[in-house]
């Protein structure tokens, strides 16, 4: 009668395919959060860069309610080679694939404090090396908004002062820190702009 325990030989040879199925499910799924972040990327930009006709109905206002998840604009820091595409609401779906728009913090236009976010290692990394007087492009569908770097912090993750309604016209990033810590980092990186015209 054949005994049905494994020998050691097939464990090893069925614990080595085990890991090598999980190994390349880990890089299907990989490859797929950097396939579908670009590609919403590259189509964003295309419908934003989209000419449009200059009537009231086809502009509106920075108070008009944005969906989750839909385009908000595009922001760029040239000295840093940052360009992304800033969608509202701060959700991991949002934040997967573009820069978010804080939820409750100002829309760009009018006097208040715009709040973005996102991820350090991904869409947000390049922002380690900013410095005081970087210029920032906001290009929104209602028009083109600059800003000039006046400062960089680190805070905790509990300090929400940084977001706190203004009575200028300001642009706070918010990004986790350190930049280079694997998993949940203990702090927050900041960046305030103030709105040049």
């Amino acid at each position: 009668m054949k005994s049905s325990v494994p020998s050691p030989s097939q464990v090893v040879r069925w614990s080595r395919i085990g890991l090598w199925v999980v190994a390349i499910a880990m890089l299907g799924y990989c490859g797929f959060i950097v396939a579908d972040g670009w590609l919403y990327q590259r189509q964003a930009s295309r419908l934003l860069d989209l000419p449009r006709p200059m009537t009231p109905s086809a502009t509106p206002s920075s108070t008009t309610p944005v969906r989750r998840g839909e385009l908000i604009g595009r922001m760029e820091i040239p000295r840093l080679g940052l360009s992304v595409m800033v969608a509202e609401g701060t959700s991991a779906a949002t934040l997967r694939r573009a820069a978010g728009h804080i939820e409750g913090t100002q829309l760009p236009g009018p006097p208040g404090n715009v709040g973005i976010a996102g991820h350090r290692d991904t869409l947000f990394r390049r922002l380690r090396n900013v410095r005081n007087d970087d210029l920032i492009v906001l290009t929104t569908l209602q028009g083109v908004y600059r800003y000039r770097v006046v400062s960089s912090k680190v805070v905790g993750p509990d300090d929400v002062a940084v977001l706190h309604p203004d009575s200028r016209q300001i642009l706070t990033l918010v990004t986790c820190y350190p930049f280079y810590f694997v998993g949940p980092a203990p702090d927050r990186f900041i960046v305030r702009a103030e709105r040049i015209s």
